[in-house]
């Protein structure tokens, strides 16, 4: 088994497109984070319920992507850009999770934020982990982006 895990959450598959990336480029297993309760598909009121979620530090349950991460040493961890911050599913699984001693690379999509406060929250909640340069893609990467960014932060499998 690779010992490669790419967590991710998605709504609109910008992340989830740029996780996949990730994982045919290191061979990574795949893992989408899956709340109980699904945001609107309406874009506005899906800012509504988000900004209201982040406003509160609310955490949902996960129904998938919370399975334990103990055989994995690198844990790619990815989430668009929600007001400067991790979407609130990327959230419940790093606060259900001990990552100390684990390799921890952060990825985002974005629609010109850059990574905002994500490699910070993500830093800060895995304080205990080696935490390596992310890469944050405005709408999505092209496959020659992600190698020249695996190969920058010198990952290998």
């Amino acid at each position: 088994m690779n010992n490669t895990l790419i967590v991710y959450y998605s709504l609109f598959q910008n992340t989830a497109n740029l996780a996949l990336e990730i994982a045919v480029q290191t061979d990574g297993s795949l893992r989408e984070l899956i709340p109980d309760k699904n945001y609107s598909f309406d874009y506005n009121t899906a800012v509504k319920e988000v900004r209201n979620q982040i406003a509160r530090g609310f955490c949902p349950k996960l129904i998938s992507g919370n399975e334990p991460i103990d055989d994995y040493e690198t844990i790619f961890i990815g989430s668009p850009n929600w007001f400067k911050t991790l979407a609130p599913p990327v959230m419940s699984f790093l606060t259900k999770h001990d990552f100390t001693g684990k390799t921890i690379i952060p990825f985002c999509t974005h629609g010109g934020g850059g990574f905002g406060q994500i490699e910070n929250d993500i830093a800060r909640e895995c304080s205990k982990s080696n935490i390596l340069p992310g890469i944050a893609v405005n709408g999505t990467a092209s496959p020659e982006e992600v190698t020249s960014w695996l190969k920058a932060i010198g990952y290998s499998q």
